[in-house]
């Protein structure tokens, strides 16, 4: 062969014919990242909605089963006798059947007691023990506070709820614009019956002397070791409750003659009585938000956890503080309530706790006062709650169209920039570029009784 065509076939691509191949090997390559990329925002963008709907719903269903039994007192707020009261309007209401309260320091045995008596808050002065055995108050039912990014009503709860953070926007506080609400009831699997081969009353005509512990194990009640002297205890069956202070000697419960306003009265077996230890089994239960580290590293970014608190927590009797779901950035609470009138209207905290008699259905039959401050607290017959749930991970590849949600409680059910709302992300100490969806559910309350 020749050395000119030899040379000719031995010869490689050129420069020019080399850089339009890398060229082109650079648009396909730049397509196959272009493609990978998207493909992978929208994963991401697809698997945190499916989380933010798995934590909205988890959170939602877990306050519900606390907000619904908010009041209960065994079985004497929605059973027994009936005493029709004619309100305002025509409309015949159920009569009132909360506890006789005879212990003098009924708020020493309970936790998250958000205004002593005897204290002032939200515009109304709430009164001291009077002397006498009363009615169980009804603004130690439940209490709620809305708060804004710089003010909670009727009253900051940090002021009255020891070890709830202040509000903040540094990891650990409590995060800006979220609403705090405390419920409480009697633990429905605790107490022990009174009955034939169960616990024993004893007393002197209608007045109670003790009562003798006998656990029925195949129940699962507690043991008697489970009371302790200086509780208050709760005597209850479907009609009435009392509340006292006791001692106990060796599983024998016995009224405590000087820190009580008299003797409780003596209950029926034929009316199912329960003892409860009041102290431990009447549950405390408080929500509020706290500020909490994505990476789990106590720096920002930050997301919100929800956050359930029973009695005070950690370190109290049946004490508990835990995190419920993370990722919840706004809480808020509307309460629909029963007035004197027989009607239902959803009103804030600040109103239901700026309530008076004049505003609320019966009354009791040995208030606190006449004016009876905060009842309607126990005419919430539900509960609106709102959620502001996040994806929990910045996603900064999303346009600005893709961070607009919507919070009706701002007002607006439109989807608005993160910017337009009433409480913003950053005045809370959270990013913007993030998925958020608005979840809200109407509790009923099985226990409401007027």
């Amino acid at each position: 062969m020749p050395r000119s065509l030899r040379r000719a076939a031995e010869s490689g691509l050129s420069l020019i014919e080399l850089m339009i191949a890398m060229v082109l090997g650079l648009l396909v390559a730049a397509g196959i990242i272009s493609v990978f990329i998207s493909t992978s925002s929208s994963n991401r963008v697809q698997t945190q909605l499916a989380s933010l709907q798995e934590t909205g719903r988890f959170a939602i269903g877990h306050m519900d089963g606390d907000l619904s039994m908010a009041n209960g007192q065994y079985c004497t707020n929605n059973g027994g006798i009936a005493k029709p009261i004619a309100a305002s309007s025509g409309t015949y209401l159920d009569g009132l059947r909360a506890p006789s309260v005879y212990a003098k320091s009924l708020t020493g045995g309970m936790y998250d007691v958000t205004t002593p008596m005897g204290g002032s808050s939200g515009g109304n002065s709430y009164p001291a023990d009077p002397g006498s055995k009363y009615t169980f108050p009804s603004f130690l039912s439940m209490r709620g506070y809305d708060c804004t990014t710089t003010a909670c009503t009727p009253i900051d709860p940090n002021s009255t709820l020891t070890a709830i953070p202040p509000m903040g926007t540094a990891f650990g506080d409590r995060v800006p614009g979220t609403a705090v609400l405390t419920v409480r009831y009697i633990n429905p699997s605790r107490g022990w019956s009174i009955g034939p081969g169960r616990s024993s009353i004893a007393g002197s005509g209608n007045v109670l002397s003790s009562i003798t512990l006998n656990p029925d194990t195949t129940i699962g009640e507690p043991p008697a070791s489970d009371f302790k002297s200086g509780d208050l205890a709760m005597l209850a069956d479907c009609s009435n409750a009392q509340i006292f202070a006791a001692d106990d000697a060796s599983g024998v419960i016995s009224p405590n003659t000087a820190n009580n306003h008299g003797k409780p009265a003596m209950q029926q077996p034929s009316s199912a009585p329960k003892l409860f230890d009041f102290t431990r089994d009447f549950q405390t239960v408080t929500y509020y938000v706290k500020l909490v580290s994505i990476n789990n590293n106590s720096t920002a970014p930050y997301t919100g956890a929800l956050m359930r608190r029973v009695n005070g927590g950690v370190g109290n009797p049946g004490g508990s503080e835990d995190e419920i779901a993370r990722g919840v950035e706004r809480l808020d609470f509307k309460y629909g309530v029963e007035g004197a009138n027989g009607m239902t209207s959803f009103l804030s905290a600040a109103q239901v706790d700026a309530s008076t008699a004049a505003d609320c259905p019966p009354p009791a039959p040995n208030p606190l006062s006449a004016t009876d401050p905060g009842c309607l607290w126990r005419s919430v017959k539900s509960i609106e709650v709102s959620i502001l749930v996040d994806g929990q991970q910045p996603l900064y590849t999303l346009t600005a169209s893709e961070m607009n949600y919507a919070y009706g409680v701002d007002g607006s059910e439109a989807l608005e920039a993160p910017s337009a709302h009433a409480v913003t992300p950053s005045s809370q100490g959270f990013v913007n570029p993030m998925l958020r969806r608005q979840f809200t559910a109407l509790v009923s309350l099985r226990n409401f009784n007027p």
